[in-house]
């Protein structure tokens, strides 16, 4: 009994990765002002980084939590209370993110999803990623559904689903005490109701100590006891320093195809990008991407000078589509593009279930996604990025299409 006592009070092997949980529904814990850091964590680590948790207060902040992740050279903003999106990236003066209308981190709380006809998931939009789904995503509008008694039912479907505003219930710190020093917060994210979804997402948000990337490993669990379909799609969003006149998305483009007959009129320039200009109307293009030999794929967005940018990793086999949503308006109306990686495109459920757009998953079956964002700082960095784009495209040829005459979406194929 003594020697179990004295091994207990022993503290934990450095060899064993540093843990903390920040939210626990389970346990009724939530940590928040609270700090730690690499000098007491990992005093060995070259890069002194910290992780900070946060009450905002005031406004309609008022209440929301964040994480601010600190890996010495790059600080990553996380939103818990907000489905685990995150908020926005710095890495010297490059950010990713944008100036949305919506200038706080809005408490879903005073989100109302159905409202203004079901965009009312636009009244807290300003994140750079937030994820649309679960149960479902893309345009508000009806859909039909077999209810609790087996009969027909028509649902109304708000903009992008509910993910995005659903709190963490649990959330966890880790970090390795070795090379390369991950710094991962953990999260899981239920979306469920009385017959309804049953749907959890289970999030991994990392980064390597002193490094400019970040990695976000997703995955989606049925847990209910029937087959339930599910939609993911990832709204990454970019304004200035990365967007602006002369910026350029360098992709390994297969198939390009317009939203509707708008974006269909400047569907020569869908990859290119012009100043803020008032009165701009949206365009949105959609996608399919050439991948490596094991279906990688990487997509850059870079400014006109080539000297600073971002780019996305994902594979195709899990993120076969991708958006782009161009919303060049004025700085104060929100100046921005979207690069959406998604199960689907963004046209209404009952759209894509048509088009076999719509995944359904078993009874505790899994579905994996991940991508890799590496920021890019330097002109030389950039090059390397649209240099792998190019050997991913492989001298392949991309096709861009026309709206079809069947009166339906450009994202049929």
């Amino acid at each position: 009994m003594l020697l179990a006592s004295f091994l207990a009070a022993l503290p934990a092997s450095t060899e064993e990765p540093y843990r903390q949980t920040l939210v626990s529904v389970e346990r009724n814990v939530h940590v928040t002002d609270w700090d730690v850091d690499g000098r007491t964590v990992t005093p060995d680590c070259p890069f002194n980084w910290s992780v900070k948790t946060r009450r905002l207060k005031g406004g309609k902040q008022d209440g929301v939590d964040v994480i601010l992740v600190n890996n010495g050279a790059t600080t990553i903003v996380v939103v818990p209370t907000r489905g685990m999106g995150i908020w926005e990236v710095v890495h010297g003066d490059v950010r990713l993110g944008w100036q949305s209308p919506v200038n706080e981190i809005v408490h879903p709380g005073h989100v109302n999803l159905s409202a203004r006809g079901g965009i009312g998931w636009l009244e807290g939009f300003g994140e750079w990623l937030c994820r649309c789904g679960l149960e479902s995503n893309g345009a508000p509008g009806i859909d039909t559904i077999i209810d609790n008694t087996g009969a027909e039912s028509q649902v109304q479907l708000n903009l992008h689903g509910r993910i995005a505003y659903e709190p963490a219930q649990e959330v966890e710190l880790v970090v390795e005490r070795k090379p390369p020093y991950r710094i991962t917060v953990r999260g899981t994210v239920n979306e469920r109701m009385m017959f309804g979804p049953n749907l959890q997402l289970m999030t991994e948000i990392s980064t390597e100590a002193g490094s400019a990337s970040l990695q976000v490993d997703d995955t989606v669990t049925n847990r209910g006891g029937l087959p339930s379909e599910f939609q993911l799609l990832y709204h990454v969003n970019f304004g200035p320093p990365i967007l602006g006149a002369g910026s350029q998305l360098a992709a390994p483009f297969q198939l390009v195809r317009p939203f509707n007959a708008h974006a269909e009129a400047s569907i020569l320039q869908f990859s290119e990008y012009g100043p803020p200009e008032a009165g701009f109307v949206e365009q949105v293009y959609c996608v399919r991407l050439f991948g490596d030999e094991d279906d990688n794929t990487k997509v850059v967005l870079h400014n006109a000078d080539r000297d600073k940018g971002a780019a996305m990793s994902f594979s195709l086999k899990t993120l076969p589509y991708l958006t782009i949503w161009k919303n060049t308006s004025t700085l104060k109306d929100g100046y921005v593009t979207g690069i959406e990686p998604g199960t689907n495109y963004p046209n209404n459920r009952s759209h894509e279930r048509k088009a076999g757009r719509v995944p359904k998953l078993k009874p505790d079956e899994k579905y994996q996604t991940s991508i890799k964002i590496d920021i890019l700082a330097n002109g030389k960095e950039v090059a390397a990025a649209t240099d792998d784009v190019t050997k991913i495209q492989a001298g392949r040829q991309e096709r861009i299409e026309t709206l079809s005459n069947d009166g339906l979406s450009g994202a049929d194929e």
